[in-house]
């Protein structure tokens, strides 16, 4: 799986109808009309975030690795 950032993260749900909720911290909270799922995507600069966290992330979206830029 490819490596990415929060900040690219959170390009890639906005892209897919996931909003901005809000910021608590380094956290940023997504959510989904009409979905019960809250995201919270750690955003701390241009860090890679970790495979299996990015992976969980993808598949709470409901997003796979085809997905991804």
């Amino acid at each position: 799986m490819k490596s990415m950032s929060g900040k690219q993260l959170c390009r890639v749900l906005e892209q897919h109808g996931w909003r901005l909720l809000r910021v608590h911290g380094s956290h940023h909270i997504y959510g989904k009309e009409g979905s019960v799922v809250r995201l919270s995507v750690p955003v701390r600069g241009n860090t890679p975030l970790k495979t299996g966290l990015l992976r969980h992330l993808l598949k709470s979206a409901g997003l796979g690795e085809h997905d991804l830029p």
